[in-house]
C-alpha cells in the first residue's frame, strides 16, 4: 500500500483580534473544500471556540473531551459548510486557555490517530501570543499572518512575526491584508510591515493578497454562514477563492522539520508529490 498523501497545514495567525483571522480560517477552509479538496478546520483558539458559532454549529464534544480522554479525536469532528470537517474547541473552559505546550504536543500528535482522508488542516489560532499560538505555528508549513490597516493591528502582527522568527526559528511567513477599501490598500499595508520587517527581523514575508471591506461580509456573519457559500459572487468570496486559488500552489515539504508537526508521518513517509517541485521556485 502506498503511504498517505501529505496533508497541507496552514496555521492562521494574528497579533490582535478583531481583524478577521476566524473569517479568514472559515472561508479559506470552505474555498478550498470547494475547489475539490479534502479540508479540516480546527478552532485553535482553545478556551474561547468561535468557528461554530461563526457557522451556527453546536457540536456536543470538544477538544476538552479529547484531552480528558473520555473521546477521540475522531469522535469530537463536526461537517460544516462544503463538506468540511471541523474539530471544535471549548468555549469559557479556562483550563483549555491555560494548557501547557506538552498538552499541546499531545493535541498535535492527536491528528497522526485520524485514519479518514485530509489534503488541507487550516489552523485557527489564539489571537496574541500565547503558548498555544507558538506551539501551533511551530507545528505547521505555512504562517498565514492576517493584519489590517489599523496601527494596533500592525504593532502586534510584527510582535508576532518577531517571536515567531527569533524565538522560534520561523524565518517565512505568508501575510493576508483584510478588510481592505480598495485594491492598492492591501500592497500597501503589506509594504507597511515589510519596511519595519526587514529594518529589525531576518524573516521573508510573502503577500498572499487582500480581502475587501464588502457588507455581504457582515450579512454572512449575521446569518452564520460562510460568505463564500452565502454570497458566492460577492467582492469577499471572489477574494477569498483567489486566495484558496494560491494557497492550493504553496509546496509542501518533501519531509518534516524535525519538530513536533501535525500528521509528520504523512511527510515522512510520503516520497515525491506533485507540489514539491514547487518549492525550488517559490
Amino acid at each position: 500500500m502506498s503511504a498517505p498523501r501529505p496533508v497541507q497545514v496552514i496555521a492562521v495567525a494574528s497579533g490582535k483580534g478583531g481583524v478577521g483571522k476566524t473569517n479568514v480560517s472559515v472561508n479559506l477552509s470552505v474555498a478550498l473544500a470547494q475547489g475539490g479538496r479534502s479540508v479540516m478546520l480546527m478552532d485553535a483558539d482553545l478556551g474561547l471556540a468561535n468557528v461554530d458559532v461563526l457557522l451556527g454549529l453546536q457540536p456536543r464534544a470538544n477538544l476538552s473531551h479529547v484531552l480528558k480522554g473520555d473521546l477521540g479525536l475522531d469522535e469530537i469532528l463536526v461537517e460544516g459548510p462544503a463538506g468540511i470537517t471541523i474539530v471544535p474547541a471549548a468555549s469559557g473552559v479556562a483550563r483549555m486557555a491555560g494548557l501547557d505546550p506538552a498538552e499541546h504536543v499531545g493535541i498535535i500528535r492527536a491528528f497522526s490517530e485520524l485514519s479518514r482522508p485530509v489534503d488541507v488542516l487550516i489552523v485557527d489560532t489564539a489571537a496574541g501570543l500565547h503558548d498555544s499560538v507558538l506551539s501551533f505555528c511551530r507545528a505547521v508549513q505555512e504562517v498565514l499572518v492576517v493584519v489590517c490597516d489599523e496601527p494596533a493591528s500592525i504593532t502586534d502582527a510584527y510582535a508576532l512575526i518577531k517571536v515567531l522568527s527569533r524565538d522560534h526559528g520561523i524565518n517565512r511567513m505568508r501575510v493576508v491584508a483584510n478588510m481592505v477599501r480598495g485594491p492598492d490598500e492591501g500592497r500597501q499595508l503589506f509594504a507597511k510591515l515589510v519596511t519595519v520587517c526587514d529594518r529589525f527581523l531576518d524573516v521573508t514575508l510573502d503577500y498572499a493578497g487582500a480581502i475587501p471591506h464588502d457588507e455581504y461580509l457582515r450579512k454572512a456573519v449575521q446569518r452564520q454562514k460562510a460568505v463564500t457559500e452565502a454570497y458566492p459572487s460577492s467582492p469577499a468570496a471572489r477574494a477569498f477563492k483567489e486566495l484558496a486559488r494560491k494557497a492550493d500552489t504553496w509546496p509542501i515539504p518533501a519531509g518534516g522539520s524535525g519538530r513536533i508537526e501535525f500528521f509528520v508521518e504523512r511527510l515522512v513517509g510520503s516520497g515525491s508529490n506533485d507540489r514539491e517541485a514547487l518549492s525550488l521556485t517559490d
